[in-house]
């Protein structure tokens, strides 16, 4: 067998030092392989690579040929349960919702697809690459851990060790070729010496080469790169594209190859160029030997990753390789070795070893575990190596954390053995160096670098959620210890944000530099969900909670003790009571939003209640200890801040402080921020007598003084004060006492009060939808997420709200159930004052339609946990009582301003909810336990003796009745009402025998607001009758007005029967010499710049219609043809492909023509004035003629002239169709030799041989009227040069002898697009258009009758005579003719021989004649073409005759072609193809002449479809099949390409994929560079162009190079939202009627205009450089 080997093998088996003899083998063959010259081969080096250096090494560890050997250890292999697919960039990820441990547990497609989890609440994300598939792993899901494919099997339950299939010998072997290949491959790749190389591997013989080697950056961008390459090493723009696009790709890319002072020079060139705006590029001149070893080892550790896809046991052993410790003891494994060089490397490099790392280590239980336990013990070093370094994240090994830490054994296990918590925290702490005094977090002035280096320390934060994402179910007391040590150095951390950013009023004058605020809220915000998580923790287990309390505890009272200089000592006394605290004033003094401290004690404090700590371990609790004045004094003046920042006493602080008040009570914030500082005053004031807790909140908002004077309720001296000032005071009264309600009223957190965890949750989306209805999304951009970015929402918003899907446009709402409506607050904690206002104005709409009385009482509250429960106590305190007396009291005498209507609002309140409080704790009390809440009592109690102060009833009933304040009458009936049913349920309790109340309120409630509805009712009787009168009145006056417009009314309904042919039996028909003539009508439009009314007349005023003409593909059955080259293009026949047409469109808006003119003088100036400041791309190109319709802003770009109708004589014997080819062909002899005088040598046509003498039809002396006035000519060559310009492409040429029939193809082809519409609409052919399309078709088709008029005469004769002879050519050449627009083209252009015929034939004749000329071609060309389809036959009798015609006509073709056509038995069929054929052709020529000559159309038309009645109209037989199918789709489904590409993007026209925005795919067009889409628009679209961008699921609208916009994409949610960008992940499914939408808009033509019109209502569309897309 031995023979068999490789000589190299060969040896390898028998040497004692395999690691010298590779090193040799390498040294010898890597240069002469790899790096031989400037333009590297990676196919043949490839090849020679695997037989010359893999080959070797394949044998030697098999001891066999690879090929068997590698196949049996395949065949042993159990194959792995875990999937480790590793992600590539942008590739569809899927996390279940329901079943994820945590949202970093994602599936690839297949495993999803596999799994259970498709059935589940999924979400959808792309990759960021660098991931793998968690499919298999336990850990990672609930539950359905495995897909169909990674299932376990039964058998192999038993796990036992993958070594055991190997023998001994096969062990040693792989051993030895790991750890030499592996070892050769971390010296290469963390080697820096760029001349010479590692011991052993220096090459036999040196050359002089080298290359210049350029390396990535994050700093410098692609422009500059570009740039510089090209001054350094004179490539062309696309080469240093190239190289750009590679470097930044792999992280580096040889630039220049040669000796090395050829190459020195280019690097000082670009280290010059790039070091003047920030370091310089990396350039190193390295060795070629160097760069060759070093591509090898990259294939190295490729060909590692390989080779132990083929079995466990060899992963096994290349784990064991790799973790092994070298002879330097700590740190020196070769995986540490990569580690710890990691940030040294360049990209390719990285991501080659991560990958390896990947498909070993992390997939191999116990291997995972010792590399985790080795990155958590290095993990300092690989942090600040990270920080320094400036790639991205994914291209650092910390990005591995996420794979290790997210696994909950392993991250106890880290825990608790390498206390990860601690250094994790600790090394983030470290970074952030910058401390003011206190030793705070300071972020004042830091440098771009500071600022860099923090946001690239966030990343520390993420790692620490990973450890904590899962919360311990048992704890062990080593988990305990090294938690709370964790917690401790956490605490630090808070300690130094404590009191940061702190902020001082500005009075006199404006702040000069806005302070820097952001820091400092990313900071907070980033902690949020770890703030949250430690809770949780805490939470799982009393005994850390008890511990954490008082850490936390003494953490806050070390911050105090640093806090309190200078506030000097005051004692407040108010109602009776008096309290000591301290001087303080928010408005003077440095106060401190951020408070993490107070904050994470607040959350313990309400765990305490929720765990019912407090109540079985008080003994354990530092509770004596707490001074609450201590623990409110902080969270009280940030409130206070809030409230005088609202009212308006910080303005002059600008705006970094409404900044960080926002975000405050900002979602993303509040959970960690406003919530818990409220909770902390909940927490303080449970513990203090109420009436002190009150004084000290009076006191801080600077209020004491108003409330306490012993006359407030006289109202405070009023004579001296500032208006601004009582302004302020009002609003922070407002405040305080809204304050007070939310410290009473907020009882929704489980453990403050009796609530479950989901009860919070539905008051929030309960609030939310009594703003509005709102759609899924919004609701969850208003809840706050979890770390796990859930919100809970699902599970709870079916009880609260009912869902109503949307329609085509619009998304799905949700609307709140009408029995929720009585819990809503109107002072709902976290409504922002616009939603309050919004919500309350909703509310009291809704009470009005239901006929309910408009006050908007406080909900009823659940009852407060024993912790709490004294809070209530503050409802019926003396301090409150005289607050709210006293607000009472002015409001009585509202002579100043001194109080407003929202305070007293607040006020009554307040009053509902003690009221509340009393009548749900007496419905709940037994008999025995008296009921301590006694608000009644004490409200009906006057003032004390010298003052004698009326209570807060008698001044209730007092204000019943006051005129000014309408607005609360329905809120403090509702209070009195109250009252007395408390006083009857109190008098029942005390008087044992049942009293019967007389007159419940309820009846006298009942009986009050009827009569109101009645007087309400009387009310509006008595404004109709005003009304009524009025209008009878206003006639009278304008009798002669009225008449008129009633005359009108009869014409126009008259109208439509005069329209009627004069004999009833005779049918409607457009064309030939029995057409329907209309009667003659005037007709006035008017114009919409001037508003002056203008008759349309030939020889009158021109008048023009806004239009605009693009070139289009929407009827294209062919889009592969190249465009035709514009010069030398004949565009007289059209072939039936359609691939290119012209297609005009209008809004229908009618001008003068020199009002347009003006209007269009206007614009071009006005653009012209803009280009010397600013040159902007609009939405329109006045360049090209473009302008904005002035009254509806539709894009245009050209304007068609309105002609009236063409009158056509009516003579009644005309020739037959002999007789009128006869003449025909005379006249076209005639015209022939007339022309042939006048240019000798003629560019179109040969001429023929003339027969003399055949002047008898035909005057061509005649000199043609020109029936047009000046500005009608004028405005007939302005639209004919436009359609010319933009159909072909070229400069305008108004000389162009092509300019007619581009103006007749248009025509032609936009009759075509409205046809086929309608069909695919499934609409009748008449009726359904919108008049502006009418108007359109009738001007275009009368325009192009006219156009010969403007064009040179015989020009236009010519083009007659061509259309005319073409019919006797050969019959195959007539097959590649679109007969649609012959027929137009015909029929247009014989106006120009008609003007000279003397023959007295109708023009009317002549058009029958040619269109049964051209009917009959276009049933030859249907017949040749059709192809033999057996159908079932199904015809009776009626069609006998149409079947033979057919087979007559097929058969006497067959004569003529030859046996080319095959023999067809069934005339049936040939009569269904000519029918089915030839459909689309006879309704296009319906429209056309029904606009043409404006015959109205036959009432059956504007229904079903009929066939007759089709004929009849067009003056045919109806002889020609039955009814037809539609056509094929145009779009297929679109296919999703596999590729790398970043924003793959789907052509909905075409089909084709394309990869939008990137480099890689620009091309050039018109010398200037586009991305792929922008190109493919040209190729496939005429310009225009519909794409979905797949991964962003937008749809993206293109036309030209510098317009388009965004468009919904037809795919929605369940909850019947699109997600553009994928952002929330939801499944999404295709919505047809949307994709319809789409559609329509393309066969429309209106993209374009949907652009024009995105671009003038949105600004920043216009910025982005569609190009490039």
């Amino acid at each position: 067998m031995v023979s068999l080997l490789p000589p190299s093998t060969q040896k390898w088996l028998q040497v004692t030092d395999l690691y010298k003899e590779v090193y040799h083998h390498l040294a010898r063959y890597v240069p002469k392989i790899y790096c031989l010259g400037p333009n590297l081969n990676p196919q043949s080096e490839d090849l020679l690579a695997q037989m010359l250096l893999q080959a070797p090494l394949e044998w030697y560890l098999c001891g066999e040929d690879p090929s068997t050997g590698l196949a049996k250890l395949e065949q042993n292999n159990q194959p792995s349960q875990l999937c480790g697919h590793v992600f590539k960039v942008g590739e569809p990820t899927y996390s279940c919702r329901e079943c994820a441990a945590d949202p970093t547990c994602v599936l690839c497609m297949q495993c999803f697809l596999g799994s259970v989890h498709k059935e589940h609440r999924y979400r959808m994300t792309t990759s960021g690459g660098g991931g793998f598939c968690d499919c298999g792993d336990t850990e990672a899901w609930k539950k359905g851990p495995y897909c169909q494919k990674h299932e376990p099997n039964i058998s192999d339950s038993c796990q036992e060790d993958p070594l055991a299939h190997l023998s001994t010998d096969m062990i040693a072997r792989c051993y030895n070729v790991f750890s030499v290949v592996l070892k050769y491959a971390v010296d290469m790749l963390t080697w820096d010496k760029e001349d010479e190389l590692p011991l052993g591997l220096e090459p036999p013989d040196r050359s002089d080469t080298y290359y210049c080697m350029l390396f990535n950056d994050e700093v410098h961008t692609y422009e500059q790169v570009i740039y510089t390459l090209q001054k350094a090493v004179n490539c062309t723009q696309k080469e240093a594209v190239s190289f750009a696009t590679t470097v930044d790709r792999d992280g580096r890319k040889s630039v220049r190859f040669g000796d090395f002072a050829f190459c020195e020079l280019a690097k000082s060139v670009i280290v010059r160029n790039t070091s003047r705006q920030s370091k310089p590029l990396r350039v190193q001149v390295m060795h070629s030997s160097v760069v060759a070893h070093q591509c090898f080892a990259l294939k190295a550790l490729h060909w590692l990753g390989h080779v132990i896809g083929y079995s466990d046991a060899l992963r096994r052993i290349l784990c064991q390789v790799g973790l092994e410790r070298g002879p330097e003891g700590e740190n020196s494994s070769l995986v540490d070795t990569l580690m710890l060089c990691d940030s040294k490397m360049w990209k390719g490099a990285r991501n080659v070893y991560h990958q390896l790392f990947m498909s070993s280590l992390l997939m191999d239980l116990k291997y995972k575990k010792l590399f985790a336990i080795q990155f958590a013990k290095n993990y300092e070093r690989l942090q600040s190596d990270y920080v320094k370094d400036d790639h991205d994240r994914e291209f650092s090994v910390t990005d591995l954390s996420v794979q290790m830490f997210t696994v909950p054994s392993l991250a106890r296990m880290l825990i608790t053995e390498e206390n990860l918590m601690t250094t994790i925290i600790r090394t983030f702490v470290d970074h952030l160096r910058h401390r003011d005094l206190q030793g705070r977090f300071q972020f004042e002035r830091y440098t771009a670098q500071q600022a860099f280096k923090f946001r690239r320390v966030q990343s520390l934060i993420g790692d620490l959620k990973y450890v904590l994402i899962s919360r311990p179910t048992e704890w062990s007391d080593q988990l305990r210890e090294k938690f709370l040590e964790g917690l401790d150095t956490f605490l630090e951390l808070l300690k130094c944000m404590q009191g940061m950013d702190p902020v001082v009023r500005q009075v006199g004058q404006h702040i000069e530099m806005e302070p820097e605020w952001e820091a400092a809220f990313t900071l907070q915000m980033k902690l949020t969900h770890i703030i949250s998580m430690i809770q949780e923790w805490c939470a799982t287990d009393e005994r850390v909670l008890i511990e954490a309390y008082k850490k936390c505890l003494t953490a806050l009272t070390h911050c105090h003790s640093g806090f309190a200089d200078g506030e000097q000592p005051i004692t407040l006394s108010m109602c009776g009571h008096s309290v000591d605290t301290i001087r303080y004033c928010v408005s003077q003094e440095k106060v401190s939003i951020h408070l993490p401290v107070s904050r994470l004690l607040a959350g313990l404090h309400v765990l305490l209640s929720k765990m019912e700590v407090a109540y079985r371990f008080p003994e354990q609790l530092p509770l004596s200890e707490l001074s609450p004045p201590m623990l409110i004094e902080h969270p009280l003046r940030c409130l206070v801040l809030c409230a005088q920042v609202h009212a308006g006493m910080w303005r002059r602080n600008g705006f970094s402080l409404v900044n960080q008040i926002y975000y405050y009570h900002n979602v993303k914030c509040r959970v960690e921020m406003f919530d818990k500082d409220l909770i902390m005053l909940q927490a303080g004031a449970s513990m203090m007598d109420p009436n002190h807790f009150l004084m000290i909140v009076l006191s801080r908002f600077e209020l004491y003084h108003i409330f306490s004077s012993a006359d407030c309720r006289k109202r405070y001296n009023r004579e001296n004060a500032n208006k601004d000032v009582v302004q302020q005071n009002n609003t922070l009264t407002e405040e305080m006492l809204h304050l007070i309600m939310m410290v009473v009223g907020e009882r929704f957190e489980a453990g403050i009060g009796q609530v479950e965890g989901c009860d919070e949750i539905k008051r929030e989306i309960l609030h939310q939808l009594c703003i509005r209805p709102m759609a899924h999304s919004e609701l969850v951009k208003a809840l706050p997420e979890n770390e796990n970015k859930e919100t809970g929402m699902e599970r709870v918003i079916d009880c609260v709200a009912s869902f109503k899907k949307p329609g085509v446009t619009g998304r799905g709402l949700y609307e709140l159930r009408p029995e929720c409506a009585k819990q809503f607050n109107l002072y709902f904690h976290h409504y922002s004052r616009a939603d309050q206002s919004k919500a309350e104005e909703a509310q009291r709409k809704l009470k009005r339609q239901n006929g309910e009385d408009t006050a908007l009482p406080p909900p009823v509250l659940p009852p407060f946990c024993p912790l709490f429960a004294s809070l209530v106590n503050i409802l019926q305190c003396d301090v409150l009582l005289g607050m709210l007396g006293a607000v009472l009291q002015w409001a009585v005498e509202p002579s100043a301003g001194h109080w407003s209507e929202s305070m007293l609002q607040r006020v009554l309140h307040l009053i509902g909810m003690a009221l509340l409080e009393e009548h749900q704790q007496l419905e709940n009390s037994s008999e025995d336990n008296d009921v301590y809440f006694n608000f009644t009592l004490k409200m009906s109690r006057p003032g004390e003796a010298p003052s004698n102060t009326a209570s807060v009833l008698a001044l209730l009933e007092n204000l019943q009745n006051a005129p000014h304040l309408e607005v609360h009458e329905d809120m403090i009936r509702w209070l009195l009402k109250t009252v007395a049913g408390i006083k009857t349920m109190r008098e029942r309790s005390a008087s044992t025998s049942t009293v019967t109340a007389s007159g419940s309120p309820c009846d006298k409630d009942k009986a009050e607001r009827k009569r109101k509805a009645e007087m309400a009712r009387l009310r509006r009787e008595k404004v109709m009758a005003q009304m009524s009168e009025m209008q009878r009145h206003f006639i009278n006056e304008n009798k002669e007005l009225f008449q008129q417009s009633l005359e009108e009314l009869d014409a126009s309904t008259s109208t439509s029967l005069e329209h009627s042919p004069a004999s009833p039996d005779a049918a409607l028909a457009c064309v030939g010499p029995r057409r329907s003539r209309p009667r003659e009508k005037r007709q006035v439009v008017t114009c919409i710049l001037c508003q002056e009314e203008q008759e349309i007349r030939a020889d009158g005023k021109a008048m023009v219609l806004a239009a605009f003409v693009q070139r289009s593909t929407v009827m294209s059955k062919n889009r592969t043809r190249p465009p035709h080259d514009p010069k030398r293009y004949d565009p007289l026949f059209m072939h039936p492909d359609l691939s290119f047409g012209t297609h005009t469109g209008s809004c229908g808006h009618i001008m003068h023509s020199h009002c347009w003119q003006r209007y269009f003088e206007a614009v071009q100036a006005k653009e012209q004035r803009r280009q010397q400041r600013l040159r902007v791309h609009t939405s329109y190109d006045v360049g090209n003629g473009e302008f904005l319709c002035p009254l509806c802003e539709c894009l245009s770009n050209t304007v068609i002239p309105l002609l009236p109708r063409t009158m056509g004589s009516s003579s009644c014997d005309q020739p037959g169709l002999g007789q009128w080819l006869k003449i025909s062909g005379q006249q076209i002899k005639a015209m022939h030799s007339a022309h042939r005088k006048l240019q000798p040598v003629s560019e179109y046509w040969n001429a023929e041989h003339c027969v003399k003498g055949t002047h008898m039809f035909l005057s061509p002396d005649k000199c043609p009227m020109n029936p047009y006035s000046s500005t009608i000519k004028e405005m007939l060559t302005t639209f004919g040069t436009a359609t010319y310009k933009v159909g072909l492409k070229v400069h305008p040429n108004e000389q162009d002898p092509r300019i007619p029939i581009m103006c007749w193809s248009s025509c032609a082809y936009t009759i075509q697009s409205i046809e086929r519409l309608l069909v695919d609409e499934k609409k009748p052919l008449f009726g359904s258009l919108p008049c502006r399309q009418d108007d359109c078709l009738s001007s275009l088709a009368r325009f192009g009758s006219a156009c010969w008029t403007a064009a040179c005469q015989p020009t236009v004769q010519g083009h007659f005579i061509r259309l005319l002879c073409y019919r006797s050519t050969l019959i195959p050449v007539s097959l590649s003719l679109s007969l649609t627009h012959s027929q137009v083209s015909v029929v247009l252009s014989y106006g120009s021989v008609h003007s000279q015929d003397s023959s007295g034939l109708s023009v009317d004749a002549v058009q029958l004649h040619l269109f049964h000329l051209i009917t009959v071609a276009h049933m030859v060309q249907i017949l040749l073409t059709s192809e033999e389809v057996t159908m079932e036959q199904e015809s009776g009798e009626v069609e006998r005759g149409e079947e033979e015609g057919a087979c007559r006509l097929y058969n006497t073709l067959r004569t003529h072609v030859g046996s080319s056509l095959p023999e067809v038995g069934s005339g049936w069929h040939l009569w269904r193809c000519v029918k089915t054929g030839i459909l689309p052709y006879l309704r296009g020529a319906a429209l056309f002449f029904h606009h043409l000559h404006g015959v109205p159309a036959p009432p059956e038309l504007h229904g079903q479809y009929n066939w007759e009645v089709l004929c009849g109209y067009l003056s045919l037989p109806s002889n020609l099949l039955q009814l037809f199918h539609g056509q094929q789709e145009l779009l297929e489904c679109p296919k999703s390409g596999g590729d790398k590409s970043r924003a793959p993007t789907l052509c909905l026209v075409c089909g084709s994929m394309l990869c939008s925005q990137s480099y890689c795919c620009q091309t050039e067009l018109e010398g200037e560079d586009v991305g792929a889409c922008t190109a493919h628009t040209f190729a496939c679209g005429a310009g225009v162009g519909i794409f979905l961008r797949v991964r962003e699921s937008q749809v993206l609208f293109l036309a030209g190079k510098t317009k388009g916009c965004f468009y919904a994409p037809p795919y929605l949610d369940d909850y019947g939202e699109t997600d553009q960008g994928l952002r929330r992940g939801n499944p999404l499914h295709l919505c047809h009627e949307r994709y319809r939408k789409i559609q329509k808009l393309w066969r429309q033509h209106s993209i374009t205009e949907e652009i024009g019109h995105a671009q003038e209502a949105n600004q920043t569309l216009v910025g982005i450089d569609w190009q490039h897309l």
